[in-house]
């Protein structure tokens, strides 16, 4: 169900959860009476129909209340990101009628949160683990037991520092020690359990090549991105409920000594696009790619947006689609029949009629007078009377027939029989043959002619 319903009264949507929640920030005059979001998507694969929900959120709320949406990719993983990613994404983004105010990437601020890191542990906020990955899964308990502390969880802050700064010179190897967050091991939150904020990765990096070998963890870099560039709302899917805390925390530890509420992100959550009979995830949509399962990305039958672009489906449509379903919060399956309406929809507003027979039989009447030709206005939109009109001409050979019942039994026995008769551009009609000698004369030099035509078809085809 949508959260956008018509108030018949005055005429116009009420406002979602999240509209209502921005226009309670302005009427009290949060964060100085700004609006700014962003679109934060990792370069690592096409965008699919889930994130045009979440850019229409995103660019909708920052249009609608005169603030400022910005485009930045979270490019924190190099082993999976590539430019031809952030190309597409921002072509995809822009087939849907929006246009970003800048440009931004997570690895613009790696030096901040580098910074900030060496902050935290020179803080006693975090240290180096040299455990394995499930060594350190191990003792993270489960959410009714604590987990246990590490044996590195009080290493000397000197110490720290020291191997902190060999994770990025290059000579440790991936995996060998990570940076954690000193928290609380016995927090019910399983994230706030010394969560990792900085592992090694040895891959170069699409813009910053070889400088680092360090780097955050989404988590730690996220919110202080938003920090970093002043956004005021942080719209997220509702995965990340229990990721907000944290959140929160980081962004607490970052503002340390001024004013908490004062100009900070505000994360809110709402449900994601899930689509039935559509497979919704970059990763799997990847593994068809990879594997030639599917053409490419835009492959007609894949989910992606511009997969939706190349089957035909305009902007318009996916933004219908958009308002049909909403924005709450919790998570529901949208039937892709809704989509197929709004598409339905969109197309019936502003497309062209026009029509066509499929593999059609030709038909020469032969006694219609040879040259004549018969003009009919056709209405190109019933719907939208100022797309005007076409001319279509019908002549003694223009005729084409498809069969849509062949009579059974013989020749005086059989009922008359149904014949579908359509002509370029002309409405469909149906003809009754009453005289069953008339039909099935009619009907045996249908099928001679059929005959003769098919194997030059199929020779063709081959």
């Amino acid at each position: 169900m949508s959260d956008i319903k018509t108030n018949e009264e005055e005429g116009k949507k009420s406002l979602n959860f999240i509209e209502a929640m921005v226009e309670k920030d302005l009427a009290e005059g949060k964060n100085k009476g700004r609006v700014q979001t962003r679109f934060p998507p990792e370069p690592n694969g096409y965008l699919h129909i889930g994130h045009a929900k979440a850019i229409c959120l995103d660019f909708g709320i920052a249009q609608k209340y005169g603030g400022v949406c910005n485009l930045r990719f979270d490019d924190t993983n190099p082993v999976k990101e590539d430019l031809e990613y952030v190309d597409a994404i921002k072509e995809d983004i822009e087939w849907l009628g929006y246009h970003w105010n800048n440009i931004y990437y997570a690895s613009d601020y790696f030096q901040q949160l580098w910074d900030f890191a060496i902050q935290l542990i020179k803080e006693g906020k975090a240290y180096i683990d040299e455990q394995t990955s499930e060594q350190i899964a191990s003792q993270k308990g489960t959410p009714t037991q604590p987990g246990t502390n590490s044996p590195y969880r009080d290493r000397p802050i000197e110490e720290n520092l020291e191997l902190f700064h060999k994770m990025n010179s290059g000579e440790l190897e991936e995996g060998s020690m990570v940076l954690r967050a000193k928290i609380d091991m016995a927090n019910p939150n399983m994230h706030f359990r010394d969560p990792i904020i900085y592992r090694i990765v040895k891959t170069p990096h699409h813009r910053t090549g070889d400088k680092w070998k360090a780097y955050p963890m989404y988590d730690f870099a996220h919110g202080q991105s938003d920090f970093f560039e002043g956004v005021t709302h942080s719209l997220c899917t509702l995965e990340f409920v229990v990721h907000r805390p944290l959140y929160d925390l980081f962004i607490d530890w970052l503002k340390e000594g001024k004013d908490l509420n004062d100009n900070r992100p505000r994360q809110t959550e709402f449900n994601k696009l899930n689509l039935s009979y559509t497979l919704m995830s970059k990763r799997n949509l990847l593994i068809l790619v990879k594997e030639g399962l599917v053409h490419d990305w835009d492959d007609p039958r894949m989910p992606t947006i511009c997969g939706f672009r190349r089957r035909g489906y305009s902007p318009e449509a996916i933004h219908k689609f958009i308002d049909k379903i909403g924005y709450t919060t919790y998570d529901a399956l949208n039937e892709f029949a809704l989509l197929e309406s709004a598409v339905r929809e969109d197309l019936n507003t502003r497309a062209t009629r026009v029509s066509a027979v499929l593999n059609p039989v030709k038909l020469i009447i032969t006694n219609y007078p040879e040259g004549q030709v018969e003009e009919m206005e056709a209405i190109n939109n019933p719907e939208d009377l100022s797309a005007g009109s076409h001319t279509i001409e019908f002549t003694r050979d223009d005729l084409v027939v498809r069969i849509t019942r062949y009579p059974s039994g013989e020749p005086g026995k059989s009922p008359s029989v149904e014949i579908e008769v359509e002509s370029s551009g002309l409405p469909r009609s149906f003809v009754w043959f009453d005289r069953e000698p008339q039909l099935f004369a009619f009907k045996e030099m249908l099928e001679e002619y059929i005959e003769t035509f098919r194997p030059m078809k199929d020779d063709a085809d081959d």
